[in-house]
């Protein structure tokens, strides 16, 4: 965990450093964006992986043209920069996401958010934890955190995410009289589970494994659960178009889910 949490808060520090009224930003295939800052932070994580753990293969957002699933054991799945349109526009809520998947399932997740001075990573059976990070990328003290059980007469907090809302995800928390929006940017919205701060994030439309992987560790680890919509376990690494999410829900209270 330590090296990897290093790497994470070194990535970040180079994300810091662009400059974001300078830089450049380009349109990717699908018509996302990607910024000298995304590819700083790729570059880093991707040369240090191949030092630190030369053995296992990498897929990272960055690099997916070069990534031939299905993957068999262990894979490190990367997102250098989460939440480029929140980078893009000057706000603070853009990650570092680093997971470990073994077999279809993320084990380790770590979640880098510069600009708010935190990082967050947990390991499933080892529990979770929230670490303070400098805009140096120097590490600082590490603090355990958990779920919470979800309100029994309160009302539920629902991390939603601020530059992409569905309909489905819409319907499924107004589902919940009384539930109360929290928008977010990024993975942000799954470290706001792992440490108790809400109770249910769902996005009920397609997403990427890279923007799934780290969160989904890190909830698991602090004692939640991630599912799809109906409940049921996702799989990581395989052979699945494009490395495609079509849903999920992160639920804070694993008894809450179906």
């Amino acid at each position: 965990m330590n090296p990897l949490t290093t790497l994470v808060a070194k990535a970040g520090a180079a994300v810091l450093s662009v400059n974001r009224d300078r830089m450049t930003v380009s349109g990717k295939a699908d018509g996302s964006p990607v910024t000298e800052a995304d590819l700083a932070s790729d570059r880093i994580i991707a040369e240090g992986l191949a030092r630190l753990y030369p053995d296992i293969p990498l897929l990272s957002e960055e690099r997916v043209h070069i990534a031939p699933p299905p993957y068999a054991g262990s894979l490190f799945v990367i997102d250098p920069l989460d939440g480029t349109k929140e980078f893009i526009a000057s706000r603070d809520e853009f990650t570092v996401n680093l997971a470990i998947v073994t077999n279809g399932v993320p084990l380790l997740g770590i979640i880098g958010a510069p600009a708010l001075g935190s990082i967050w990573r947990g390991l499933i059976g080892h529990g979770a934890q929230r670490i303070a990070v400098a805009t140096n990328g120097d590490v600082g003290a590490a603090t355990p955190i958990t779920t919470r059980p979800y309100p029994l007469h309160g009302a539920w907090i629902a991390a939603v995410s601020r530059s992409h809302g569905d309909s489905r995800s819409e319907a499924f928390i107004d589902s919940r009289p009384g539930a109360v929006r929290r928008p977010l940017g990024s993975a942000v919205k799954f470290c706001r589970i792992a440490e108790g701060g809400a109770d249910i994030y769902p996005r009920l439309a397609p997403t990427c494994e890279w923007d799934v992987a780290a969160g989904h560790a890190l909830v698991v680890a602090a004692g939640g659960k991630v599912t799809d919509g109906s409940g049921a376990p996702l799989r990581f690494g395989e052979s699945r178009a494009g490395f495609v999410v079509p849903e999920f829900i992160a639920w804070g209270d694993p008894s809450a889910a179906p």
